[in-house]
């Protein structure tokens, strides 16, 4: 297999057909190849194309050992409600088929009705525009609006969809660093408590009996006299897992005043996602990046560390 590759109506994909598919549906390798049944419908109509042997076919075609199928996907646009912004990026990974960007506190990470303007598919979709790029905005891992770290992006719909499946088997790692209140008495642990959403609430969380499934790991790097650094990584993707998991064993995160966060150290949730590991799916290789933690995560920890050298502070 190929990685994809730009083309002036689309991007491609090739392969060569092995001897297990003789005498079957190309339809049927599309399939086992995780082309969805969305993508095939998307390519028939919308102006894709499907060649073996450099003849365009269709998915009733019957293959041959050693024939070199391509598929060409249809070009890709962002939605016209996108409106594409320079905005700064800090891309740390870059690639013909993903992206992974280093998301500052207080962006949100899609539009609302709250938030219009000013997020990340914004800048993205800005960022495509300048550099003529016929892509489309897949937010893969989305992180809180003042949640900063590496947000994983892909660039067409179909690496979207194969992120999609690990995501599915979680196979995507991310590890964040945290601020919480107050002294952990064990040095790691996992928290295993289902999350909901809160009655009285369209935002917030809770841990509660019927909630989904969602599992949480932590390790304490430095105890302070009142809170604690930790790394923590999430082993499922709840909205807010982690500030919900943190408060319900009674240390919510500094700065986090909507699960009960103390703000004299920082005024947003002291959670950044530093590390971020994927199988990329068609290099096929393992990708792991990092981003240095923020800077006001670092001002609170100086700050921490001077009421442990000077407890009169």
């Amino acid at each position: 297999m190929t990685p994809l590759s730009q083309m002036s109506n689309g991007y491609s994909i090739e392969w060569k057909v092995p001897s297990v598919f003789e005498g079957k549906l190309l339809r049927e390798f599309l399939i086992d190849r995780r082309i969805s049944k969305r993508t095939l419908t998307s390519v028939k109509f919308d102006g894709g194309m499907i060649t073996v042997n450099g003849n365009e076919v269709n998915v009733r075609h019957t293959l041959k050992a050693g024939d070199d199928v391509k598929l060409t996907f249809p070009p890709e646009h962002s939605s016209v409600k996108l409106i594409p912004e320079e905005v700064p990026l800090d891309i740390v990974y870059e690639d013909g088929d993903v992206l992974v960007v280093n998301k500052p506190s207080g962006m949100s990470s899609i539009p609302s009705k709250e938030h219009t303007s000013g997020t990340l598919a914004n800048a993205i979709a800005g960022y495509y525009r300048a550099n003529d790029l016929s892509y489309a905005v897949h937010i893969v891992t989305r992180l809180d609006r003042d949640t900063s770290g590496l947000v994983l992006i892909a660039k067409h719909r179909h690496v979207h969809h194969l992120f999609s499946i690990q995501q599915q088997n979680r196979e995507i790692s991310r590890e964040y660093e945290a601020l919480a209140e107050g002294v952990m008495n064990e040095v790691e642990g996992l928290i295993d408590q289902p999350i909901g959403r809160k009655e009285t609430s369209i935002i917030e969380r809770e841990v509660r009996a019927d909630g989904q499934s969602a599992k949480t790991r932590f390790v304490v790097m430095d105890q302070y006299p009142h809170a604690a650094r930790l790394t923590v990584r999430p082993l499922t993707g709840r909205t807010h897992q982690i500030r919900v998991h943190m408060a319900s064993i009674g240390h919510p995160l500094l700065g986090d005043d909507l699960y009960g966060g103390k703000t004299n150290l920082m005024n947003r949730q002291a959670l950044h996602c530093r590390s971020l590991s994927f199988f990329h799916p068609l290099t096929h290789e393992w990708v792991n990046v990092e981003a240095q933690v923020a800077e006001d995560m670092n001002a609170a920890m100086r700050q921490l560390d001077k009421q442990r050298r000077d407890p009169s502070r």
